[in-house]
């Protein structure tokens, strides 16, 4: 079990998604930041898809009423042990009784926690994510609050031993982890509509820089800046929309659709983010800024590629070390 004292702003059970279902209307959510979430769960011996608390800015206090086997991926929130500063991207094992705090942002915005054996909560259309808005999946469909008491899976002795041996404090994993930045240039392809929009826009999307709105949320990022129009008012079928779609109402300012997207949209998209240049965009903060390149398709299929294999080496890796353990 796990006791949370403080609350923290926004801490939410997330997974991969809820997906089989936006047919029906139901949206996908899941972890905003999916390779900081994905890298948690292998560091613990989870499963990818096991579920992960989405710390968001200011951390809880979570007191650990069993022992735990963790991991702490993501944006680093200066989080501490029991006053020991706790190290980013690397397992740890906490003791019953102990005390997880945060401190102040120091990279990014979102923490991904993975607890070895999983987070006890129940699945909803073969998802444990929270969607906020509807108020379903995770805890009881909302972020956690003080007082809550969580439970999580026990880890038996010898998983932990084996698992400590896979991962261990002197084995520093290559992850290949993103270098979050407060104005990161983002790689970005054409959307389907690029071509509709004036060739200043078309331009600037490119060539200027575009802050992130405090009117902002896991459901999109709106970009303030340089405004972007079409070459001329044209009325569109609603389409479906992906985690990235960059899309530009009238108002002339764009909107990166994320982890709680709608599932279908209207407005024009003059483009879509590549799917390894997600966390740097979930990791930023209202104020920071974004910067677009443009990459074809290709590019952007050969770096998901690439980051495939990362981590499946890291799986590979953690798993012989684990068997060597046992």
């Amino acid at each position: 079990m796990l006791k949370i004292i403080k609350s923290g702003l926004q801490t939410t059970v997330q997974d991969l998604g809820r997906f089989g279902f936006q047919k029906y209307g139901v949206i996908a959510s899941g972890a905003m930041d999916p390779f900081a979430h994905r890298i948690a769960n292998l560091l613990v011996g989870n499963g990818e898809n096991a579920a992960t608390f989405e710390i968001t800015m200011t951390g809880p206090t979570i007191q650990f009423q069993q022992d735990a086997f963790i991991a702490l991926c993501g944006g680093d929130l200066s989080p501490q042990i029991d006053g020991t500063d706790l190290k980013m991207w690397r397992p740890a094992f906490v003791k019953e009784g102990s005390v997880l705090k945060f401190g102040a942002p120091r990279s990014g915005c979102r923490a991904y926690l993975a607890v070895a054996e999983g987070i006890d909560v129940p699945e909803l259309m073969n998802s444990k994510s929270t969607y906020l808005r509807a108020g379903i999946g995770g805890f009881h469909g909302r972020a956690l609050q003080a007082g809550d008491i969580v439970p999580v899976n026990p880890i038996p002795p010898l998983l932990a031993a084996s698992l400590l041996h896979a991962t261990g404090y002197g084995v520093e994993w290559k992850t290949a982890a993103p270098r979050y930045s407060s104005e990161p240039v983002v790689r970005m392809m054409k959307g389907r509509q690029f071509e509709l929009f004036n060739r200043d826009s078309r331009s600037y999307i490119f060539s200027e820089s575009f802050a992130v709105s405090s009117h902002s949320d896991r459901m999109g990022y709106r970009l303030e800046g340089i405004r972007l129009a079409l070459e001329e008012p044209k009325e569109l079928i609603s389409e479906a929309v992906s985690f990235g779609s960059i899309q530009v109402p009238s108002d002339g300012n764009p909107i990166i659709l994320l982890a709680d997207r709608q599932t279908t949209g209207g407005y024009p998209k003059i483009g879509q983010v590549a799917a390894v240049d997600l966390p740097l965009v979930s990791q930023l903060k209202p104020g920071e800024r974004i910067r677009f390149k443009e990459i074809s398709v290709a590019e952007a299929q050969r770096l998901y590629l690439d980051q495939e294999t990362q981590i499946r080496q890291l799986k590979v890796g953690i798993n012989l070390k684990r068997e060597a353990g046992k």
